[in-house]
C-alpha cells in the first residue's frame, strides 16, 4: 500500500490509458437527457450507449475517462446501504476504458493487471478475479478465453467462476450484453486472512473483500423476446470504482477514511462538535453513520444541481430532493443540526474537485442557495412530522401512519422505528410495506411502456450500415419536406394506447431537444397519409410517432413538417436567445439558463437569479428584446464548429449539457447573442414581430421563470386585453379614468368588508354567550352540540377555541351553513383526547356521513363539509348519542 492522494490516483489511471493510445474524454453530465430509459448516468458506459447500439459510429476506437455516476433508483439502488456499510455510495466516480471494435479480452485483462500491480503496486496475493461460468438455459459456455488470458497473470486457484447474476453484464432487458470479469481485492489484515481464505469471501458482502474493477466483454445483443444474437463488432467496457480504489491504495478499510471523504467528514465533525470516531458517535454509532451519509449525499446533490437538475416533486428532481432530505434528517436527528447546514459543505467539495469537475466551483453560490432553501423548507416539515408523531395516541403505530410520515413528511422508516423505540411502541411493518408496495405498483403501472423490437425493412441506405452521423441525416434546418425511407420501426403500447415509432434515413422533423418541442406533420405515399404527432430523440435516434403503420413500409415517403407550427416555434426560440442576453445585461452576468420550454404557443425560460425581477427590470428586458427585433438582425449560423473554437468565440454554453467535438453556433449580432444551440431559428429577428413578457415567478430557490409570447400570439394577447378594457369601460359607464374608478370601488369594498367583519365578530360573541347557556353534562363531559347561524368558517373556529379555553372537559360540535353548504366543526379538550382516547378526526368523519361529505383535522380539532344541509341536525343528534 502507499500514500497516493486521490488526485494522483485519478491522474495515474488516465495517464496510463493515454499511454495505451486511448483518447481521454470528459465526464458526461450526471443528469441524462434524451434517454427515456434512464434519469441519471449510473455507469460509465451510458454516454457510449449509442455506439454499442449501433446508432452512432465511434469518434475514437479507444477511450478512457472518469464518469460521475448516481445510483439511487431502479435496478441499481444503493441508497439504503449508504453510510451503513463502508463502500456503497449514491454519487461515485467510475474510472473506465473502452474499446469500440478494437482490442478485446487479451488487452483488457493484460492492461488491468499491469495497472493494478505494476503501476499502483497492489499486492498480487490480495487480488482475485472472476469469470463467467456459463449458463445452460442461455446455451452459453464457460468463458475459457478469459480464463486462459488470466492464467498468464494470476494463479488458476485465484480465478473464480461466477454465475449469470455476478458475471454476465446487461444494459437492461434488451440491448448489448456479454460476460464480464471482476477484480476483487482483499483488504483484511494478515491474521484475518489466515483464518478464512479470501476467495471464500468474494461476492459474499464482506466489507473488506470488495470488487474494484469490472471488465465487460460486449459480444451479444439481447432481443426483446429474450434471445441472444452475436454482435458484428465486439467491444470492451470497463468500470472501476474510484472511491474503492482509493481505499485499497491508501491502506484504508473504509471508503470514508480516504481523502475523498475526509475533508467533508472533518468539516461536519467540526460543525457538529462531535468527533468522527465510534466511541464518540452517540447512541448505536448513529453519529458516525450520519457523518458518512451527509458526506456522501452532499456530493450527489451538488453534482446534480451543477448539471441542471433542481430538487422538485417529480422524476429526477424528486430523487435529488429525497437524497437531500435524507441527509438533513440524519443531521437533525443524530448531530443536532436544527438549522440549515448542508449548504456549508459545498465550498469544501468544490475546492476538492475544482480541477476535474470545475462546474461545482463556477456555480458554488447558486448551488449553496438552492440547497439552503431546500433545507430550511424540509426542517419545517420535519418539525411538523415530529409533532404529528407526538400527537399519535394509538398503542401500536399502524402501517398507514408510518407510511404517512414517510410519504408526507419525508421520514424514512428507520427514523420512525427509532422514535417508536424511544416510546416503547411497535410498528406494523407489514402494513407499512403493503402501503409502500401499493404506491410502487401504482407508479409502475403508470410508467409501463410495452415496446417491441425494432424491425428493419429490406431497404439499403447509408445509415443502416452505420456510416452516417445524426447531424447529416437531419435536414430540417434547410428543408421542411423531403423524400425518406423507413429504416426501422416498432410498435409501442402505453396506457392502453397503441402507437408506432419510425426512424427514417433522413428527416426534416426536429426532435425534441434543448427545450424545443418536437415537430409534427405528415408522411405520404401512394395516396396514404400518416400524421406525425411528435418527434423525439432516444439516445441518438430521431423517432417519429405515428398512430398507424404504413401499409407498405418499403416505399419512399414524402415527409412534410407542419410549416405554420414550425414558424411559431422558431419565432419563440429566437426570442429566447434574445431574452437570455437581455437578462444577463440587465440583471447581471450571474444569470444562467436553468431550463426552458419552447413551443408554438410561448417560450418559458428558467434562470438563476436570487430575487424577484421587478416590473421596471421586466420593462427594460422587454424593451431591449424588441429593439433587437426592430433591428432585423440576420441569423449567423455556423455548423460543425470545433467545440474549443466555439468557446473561444465567446459562445454561451449550458451547464449540464453534453456537447460533442463539433457544435452549432447561433449568433444574432456578435456583440449581443452567441450561443451553442441545435434548435431551429428565424432567418432574421424582424420575423418575430413583437415580444411580450406575460409572467414572472419563482421556480425554486435561486431560480426565476419568465414566460413570453411572440408574433401572432402577441396580437391575440393584446386584442384580448383590449376587449377586456372595453367591457370594463362599459360596466363602469365610461368613466374619464378607469383606473381611478376601479380604485374607488376597491376602497369602498374594503370599508364594507371591515364593517362586515366587525358585525360578524359581534354576532359571534353573542352566539358564544348563548352557547354557554346550553352546556349539558354527560358522563363527566360538558357537551355543546348546536346549529348556529354564522356564515363564516373562521369565525366558527374562533368560537370553538375560545370555548375550549374557557370550559374544562368540553366537547363542542357546531353545525352551520357556510356559503350554501353544510359545515361541521368539532373541538375536544386535550385532556379528554388523552384520558378518554378520543379523536376528533375519526368522530368528524363518521358525522360527515350525515351531510354527505368528508372531513379531517387533528385529534383535538376537526372540520367537515358536505352538500346535505338538512343532515346537520342528524349529525348533532348523533354526537349526543355518541356520549350516552
Amino acid at each position: 500500500m502507499n500514500s497516493m492522494t486521490s488526485t494522483e490516483i485519478r491522474k495515474i489511471f488516465l495517464d496510463f490509458f493515454k499511454s495505451k493510445q486511448h483518447q481521454i474524454v470528459p465526464s458526461a453530465p450526471m443528469v441524462i437527457k434524451n434517454d427515456p430509459t434512464l434519469m441519471f448516468t449510473n455507469a460509465g458506459m451510458n454516454q457510449f450507449k449509442d455506439i454499442f447500439l449501433g446508432n452512432q459510429p465511434a469518434s475514437y476506437k479507444r477511450v478512457a475517462d472518469t464518469q460521475k455516476c448516481l445510483r439511487v433508483s431502479g435496478k441499481h439502488n444503493d441508497l439504503e446501504e449508504v453510510g451503513i456499510d463502508t463502500y456503497h455510495h449514491t454519487m461515485f466516480e467510475m474510472l473506465g476504458n473502452w474499446s469500440f471494435g478494437d482490442y478485446f479480452k487479451k488487452e483488457a485483462i493484460g492492461w488491468a493487471w499491469e495497472l493494478l500491480t505494476d503501476v499502483y503496486h497492489l499486492p498480487k496475493d490480495r487480488l482475485y478475479v472472476t469469470i463467467f461460468e456459463g449458463d445452460d438455459k442461455e446455451k452459453l459456455k464457460l468463458d475459457d478465453e478469459a480464463f486462459n488470458f488470466w492464467k498468464n497473470h494470476i494463479a488458476a486457484d485465484r480465478i473464480l467462476k461466477g454465475n449469470k447474476k455476478d458475471n454476465f453484464w446487461e444494459m437492461g432487458e434488451s440491448g448489448p450484453c456479454g460476460p464480464c470479469s471482476e477484480i476483487h481485492v482483499d483488504l483484511r489484515n494478515d491474521d484475518e486472512g489466515k483464518k478464512i481464505d479470501g476467495k471464500n469471501l468474494v461476492n459474499a458482502g464482506h466489507p473488506q473483500v470488495v470488487e474494484i474493477w469490472n471488465l465487460v466483454f460486449i459480444e451479444f445483443n439481447r432481443k426483446m423476446d429474450g434471445t441472444l444474437e452475436s454482435l458484428p463488432a465486439k467491444h470492451v467496457d470497463t468500470g472501476m470504482g474510484f472511491e474503492r480504489l482509493c481505499m485499497a491504495l491508501q491502506g484504508k478499510t473504509s471508503n470514508y477514511d480516504t481523502d475523498v471523504f475526509q475533508p467533508l467528514i472533518q468539516f461536519i465533525s467540526s460543525l457538529s462538535k462531535i468527533p468522527y470516531s465510534p466511541s464518540a458517535a452517540g447512541k448505536d454509532g448513529m453519529g458516525l453513520i450520519a457523518m458518512r451519509v451527509i458526506s456522501d449525499h452532499i456530493r450527489a446533490i451538488a453534482y446534480a444541481i451543477a448539471d441542471g437538475q433542481l430538487p422538485s416533486n417529480n422524476k429526477a428532481g424528486y430523487v435529488i430532493r429525497r437524497i437531500l432530505r435524507r441527509a438533513v434528517r440524519y443531521g437533525f436527528t443524530f448531530l443536532n443540526f436544527k438549522e440549515p447546514f448542508l449548504n456549508k459543505l459545498v465550498p469544501v467539495l468544490a475546492e476538492q474537485v475544482k480541477d476535474v469537475f470545475p462546474e461545482l466551483k463556477s456555480q458554488q453560490d447558486f448551488i449553496m442557495r438552492v440547497i439552503m432553501e431546500e433545507e430550511a423548507s424540509f426542517l419545517r416539515t420535519l418539525e411538523n412530522g415530529i409533532r404529528r408523531f407526538e400527537d399519535y395516541n394509538e398503542k401500536k403505530i399502524s402501517g398507514e401512519f408510518a407510511f404517512e410520515l414517510y410519504d408526507t413528511f419525508g421520514f424514512p422508516i428507520d427514523l420512525t422505528q427509532l422514535m417508536a423505540r424511544e416510546k416503547n411502541m411497535d410498528i406494523d411493518m407489514n402494513g407499512f410495506k403493503n402501503c409502500l408496495d401499493r404506491q410502487k405498483n401504482r407508479s409502475r403501472a403508470a410508467a409501463i411502456v410495452d415496446t417491441e423490437d425494432w424491425i428493419e425493412p429490406n431497404t439499403t441506405n447509408a445509415l443502416s450500415s452505420g456510416k452516417v452521423r445524426e447531424e447529416t441525416f437531419f435536414v430540417g434546418y434547410d428543408e421542411l419536406s423531403c423524400d425518406v425511407e423507413i429504416i426501422k420501426y416498432r410498435k409501442v403500447k402505453s396506457k392502453g394506447k397503441e402507437q408506432f415509432q419510425l426512424v427514417f434515413n433522413k428527416t426534416p422533423f426536429y426532435a425534441e431537444s434543448g427545450g424545443q418541442v418536437g415537430d409534427t406533420g405528415r408522411l405520404e405515399a401512394s395516396g396514404e397519409t400518416m400524421y406525425v404527432t411528435d418527434t423525439q430523440k432516444e439516445n441518438n435516434l430521431i423517432i417519429h410517432f405515428v398512430n398507424k403503420l404504413p401499409k407498405d413500409v418499403s416505399l419512399t415517403f414524402r415527409a412534410t413538417v407542419d410549416n405554420a407550427r414550425r414558424k411559431m416555434i422558431m419565432s419563440n426560440h429566437t426570442a429566447t436567445h434574445l431574452m437570455h442576453s437581455a437578462l444577463k445585461k440587465i440583471l447581471g452576468v450571474h444569470v444562467n439558463q436553468k431550463g426552458s420550454l419552447v413551443n408554438e404557443h410561448s417560450t418559458r425560460f428558467d434562470f438563476s437569479h436570487f430575487s424577484k425581477v421587478t416590473d421596471e427590470e421586466l420593462g427594460k428586458i422587454e424593451h431591449m428584446v424588441n429593439e433587437k427585433i426592430r433591428e432585423n438582425i440576420a441569423l449567423d449560423e455556423k455548423r460543425n464548429v470545433p467545440v474549443k473554437e466555439a468557446m473561444d468565440m465567446g459562445a454561451t454554453a449550458l451547464f449540464g449539457e453534453k456537447y460533442g467535438d463539433f457544435v452549432r453556433v447561433i449568433t444574432f449580432d456578435p456583440s449581443y447573442s452567441r450561443e451553442l444551440c441545435g434548435g431551429t431559428h428565424v432567418k432574421a429577428t424582424g420575423e418575430i414581430g413583437y415580444f411580450k413578457i406575460i409572467s414572472e415567478s419563482a421556480v425554486a430557490a435561486g431560480v426565476r421563470r419568465v414566460e413570453a409570447i411572440t408574433a401572432g400570439n402577441t396580437e391575440t394577447y393584446f386584442n384580448h386585453r383590449e376587449e377586456q378594457l372595453t367591457a370594463l369601460n362599459e360596466l363602469l359607464k365610461h368613466p374619464k379614468d378607469v383606473v381611478q374608478r376601479v380604485q374607488q370601488l376597491m376602497d369602498e369594498t374594503h370599508e364594507l368588508q371591515k364593517k362586515l367583519e366587525e358585525f360578524t365578530a359581534a354576532k359571534a360573541q353573542q352566539i358564544k354567550m348563548d352557547l354557554l347557556k346550553k352546556i349539558k353534562e354527560v358522563n363527566g363531559i360538558k357537551l355543546i352540540a348546536e346549529k348556529i347561524d354564522l356564515n363564516n368558517a373562521d369565525a366558527i373556529k374562533n368560537i370553538s377555541f375560545e370555548l375550549k379555553n374557557q370550559v374544562e372537559n368540553l366537547i363542542f360540535l357546531a353545525g352551520a351553513e357556510v356559503d350554501g353548504k353544510a359545515f361541521l366543526s368539532l373541538i375536544i379538550s386535550e385532556n379528554l383526547v388523552k384520558e378518554k382516547n378520543l379523536d376528533a378526526t375519526k368522530i368528524i368523519r363518521e358525522l360527515a356521513k350525515e351531510i354527505q361529505g368528508g372531513g379531517g383535522g387533528q385529534a383535538f380539532y376537526a372540520t367537515a363539509g358536505g352538500k346535505n344541509s338538512p343532515g346537520i341536525m342528524n349529525a348533532l343528534e348523533k354526537m349526543k348519542l355518541f356520549l350516552n
